[in-house]
Order: structure tokens, then sequence, then C-alpha cells
């Protein structure tokens, strides 16, 4: 197994997350931004959009993270990585698919001034609307999070992949945030696992 991408990007750390909760033998292959490669014909053979994370499992080749997660959670997931039931997948895969979509605008507009940007060059109105933004959205997560201990239910799976790769830039980035304690319990979980910790709490860049 390969794991094409760039461990700074947030959608490259779903899948060696992943991964990573499933215990699973992969090689980590860097591509993307500093790394080049996307552009080569060897890679756009495997993924003609030339974006990373890119997988290949044998002679299955995959691209879109959630896409990628999804994957090895069914063929190689246990416990809350392998619902046993249509219910519970839907329920995870709700959360997945509400926290790449609903963040995708906001947190790139707060992450890529906040941090890839220099001072001089931010956009701050738009940084500005998009810590905004990401704070309502981390309320709703909150509200969930009050109700059981993880997104994807009484146990860490799938559905929580995403979101926590966003929520490690959101507490770590200098600004100000609302008070959301069940967001921070669970954020607080996740920091403690060594998997989360290998391969997403990498430097924010």
């Amino acid at each position: 197994m390969k794991i094409w991408g760039r461990d700074n990007s947030t959608n490259v750390r779903k899948v060696l997350w992943c991964a990573e909760e499933l215990g699973l033998q992969y090689e980590h292959v860097p591509a993307g931004g500093a790394f080049g490669v996307v552009s080569t014909p060897e890679f756009r053979a495997l993924n003609p959009n030339g974006l990373v994370p890119c997988l290949q499992d044998g002679s299955l080749v995959l691209w879109e993270s959630n896409a990628i997660v999804r994957y090895l959670a069914r063929q190689y997931g246990s416990g809350g990585f392998a619902a046993a039931d249509a219910r519970t997948w839907a329920i995870a895969d709700k959360w997945m698919d509400w926290a790449s979509l609903s963040f995708a605008v906001p947190f790139r507009d707060l992450f890529w001034n906040m941090v890839r940007c220099t001072p001089e060059t931010r956009d701050e109105t738009a940084m500005l609307r998009g810590q905004e933004q990401c704070a309502g959205l981390m309320k709703v997560a909150d509200e969930a999070l009050a109700q059981r201990p993880w997104l994807s239910g009484e146990t860490l799976g799938i559905g929580d992949i995403p979101l926590g790769c966003i929520a490690y830039a959101w507490f770590n980035m200098p600004i100000e945030r609302p008070d959301l304690p069940a967001l921070e319990s669970w954020y607080d979980r996740l920091s403690q696992r060594e998997t989360y910790r290998k391969a997403v709490m990498t430097e924010l860049t």
C-alpha cells in the first residue's frame, strides 16, 4: 500500500490518520506542494487530477480523501471503523461530508491567510469572515458532542476524521475561539491518541 501526499495537507492527514488507526502497513510517498511529483506523467496516470492524496492498494487506485477513508474502513476496519449496520455508517458519513463540505471555503479563507500568508499579504476581511463562519460550524459539532463522545457515535470512527484534522489547526492557530467545552474535550481525547499525534499533529505550514 502507498499513500501519496504531503503531510501538511488536511486531506492527506485524513488518510494517514485512518491508516494509523487501522494499524495498516503502508509507504508514505511525499507529493504535492514543495515536493512536486503531481505533475509527472507517472503520477497523472494514477490521478489525472494531479491532486493528493492518492492511494495505491494492490491494483486499486483511489483519489478523494473521504472515498479513501471509507474504503480503508470498509476493507480493513474494526471496532468503530467497521459499523455493523447502515444506520451507524450513515451517521458517520453525514459528519464526514458535513465537515469536508461546510468548512471548505471558510477554513480555506482562515487558514490560508493566517498560516500561509505574511501579515502584509493577508486578506483580513476574508480571514475574519472565515474565522466567524468556522466558529459557527464548530458550535454545531459542539452541540452534537455534548450528546455523545464521538461524532461517529459511542466510539471513534470515520465520522470524526475530517473534523479532527481541521480541529488541529483550529486549536493551534493564534485566533480567538468561542468556549465550546464538548468540542474541546473531544479534541483533548484525540490529542492523547498516538495515531492522531503521528498523522495529524505535524507542523502547520
